[in-house]
């Protein structure tokens, strides 16, 4: 059998899906370490995807998606960003997944390096070698609270690179970026002609801080716009398998846009489109209770955590926790997760999933049921003593 091409070989094992998968073939597990919402999903949006299903509505849509959807993607974001994008600028695609690895076709050359955090979710680097570019990370520090600095960042820029991505809410850390440093993070992109890919998976939900797209600070023609802005469905409305979202693009790219995307996807199908579109212009009732839901999840956790003497940061956004094992994991995070869901029945993601300033720490998905977070995390061993 010929061999896989050796940026295929290269790309790692993605270690949440690992876990994860491992839990599910646990029976009685506790499944902490995936990000998957779990409340049904409202009726309205079900009727809208069945409904074009019994129009026979099953031929191909335009590249950029179904009219209606692209302004309602470009309505929401004007509306809490305060941004003026036009539907033009807005390509629905088949899930935040599909919109990255579109953005970073479009930006990325084999050779090129693509500046992304760490810890920061596995699939920017994936992807970026699937492209055959370098995944480069800038460093998220504890002792920083995991905020980037600009002086981290371009200390690592060299003529090779082409692309900052940034992530606020972040997955996995649950940090959020503030006006200040946003703008500190776009003039920095500007002083060395970067483009900038802006995943914002989580912007609905943030906890007594607002969510500062980098977009405010972008510029508002073809020669200055730098930013491809990810966003999803997904996490806001809980449609994670129906694989629908959107890339806000910088003006005047329509004709690669539609290249790229004819290459990739052609169109994303119609009755995903249908049901985004019933979800953003119809009653936000499932966004307000989720993101209540979460709160008061991350207090919970907090409050559990703090018991056990186990550190975490304190979650401004998204619905994960970000906590410190390294008293238990023993310099393994990896294998320590493992030996965790095999003696106490619990999945928890591995830091080092998300880049090696993750060894020792763990991800915490607070989106399931209440008592199920809470007695899995009543299973961590505590930190006890002066370590």
């Amino acid at each position: 059998m010929p061999e896989l091409a050796a940026h295929v070989r290269d790309v790692p094992v993605n270690q949440i899906r690992e876990i994860t998968e491992a839990a599910w073939r646990t029976p009685g597990a506790l499944v902490l370490s995936i990000g998957e919402p779990g409340f049904p999903l409202p009726r309205h949006v079900l009727d809208a995807g069945m409904a074009c299903l019994d129009r026979d509505e099953t031929n191909y849509t335009p590249n950029a998606g179904i009219p209606g959807l692209r302004e309602a993607f470009a309505a929401r974001f004007r509306e809490q960003q305060g941004v003026d994008v036009g539907a033009d600028r807005v390509y629905v695609v088949a899930g935040a997944q599909q919109g990255l690895h579109l953005a970073m076709s479009l930006l990325l050359s084999p050779g090129d390096e693509i500046l992304i955090p760490n810890p920061g979710y596995p699939t920017f680097a994936m992807t970026a070698r699937l492209l055959n570019a370098e995944p480069v990370g800038y460093p998220l520090y504890p002792g920083h609270g995991f905020q980037p600095r600009t002086e981290d960042i371009e200390a690592l820029i060299t003529d090779r690179t082409r692309v900052l991505v940034l992530n606020s809410p972040s997955n996995p850390l649950g940090a959020v970026l503030g006006g200040d440093l946003t703008r500190e993070l776009m003039e920095l992109a500007r002083r060395h002609d970067l483009w900038v890919i802006s995943d914002e998976c989580y912007e609905a939900f943030t906890y007594d801080v607002p969510h500062i797209s980098p977009a405010r600070f972008d510029g508002g023609t073809r020669g200055e716009a730098r930013v491809f802005t990810s966003l999803t469905l997904s996490k806001t409305y809980g449609l994670t398998g129906l694989r629908i979202g959107a890339l806000v693009c910088p003006p005047e790219l329509k004709q690669q846009m539609d290249n790229v995307m004819e290459s990739i996807v052609s169109c994303v199908a119609a009755p995903p489109q249908y049901a985004a579109l019933a979800a953003l212009t119809g009653p936000q009732d499932y966004v307000q209770h989720a993101s209540r839901h979460y709160r008061e999840n991350r207090d919970a956790a907090s409050a559990v955590l703090d018991a056990k003497g186990i550190p975490y940061l304190q979650a401004q956004g998204a619905f994960y926790l970000w906590a410190d094992l390294s008293h238990a994991s023993g310099g393994d995070v990896r294998g320590w997760v493992r030996r965790f869901l095999a003696d106490a029945g619990v999945a928890l993601a591995p830091g080092t999933a998300f880049g090696s300033i993750g060894e020792g720490w763990v991800r915490i998905a607070l989106c399931g049921q209440k008592q199920d977070l809470l007695e899995g995390l009543s299973r961590l061993p505590a930190r006890t003593g002066l370590e």
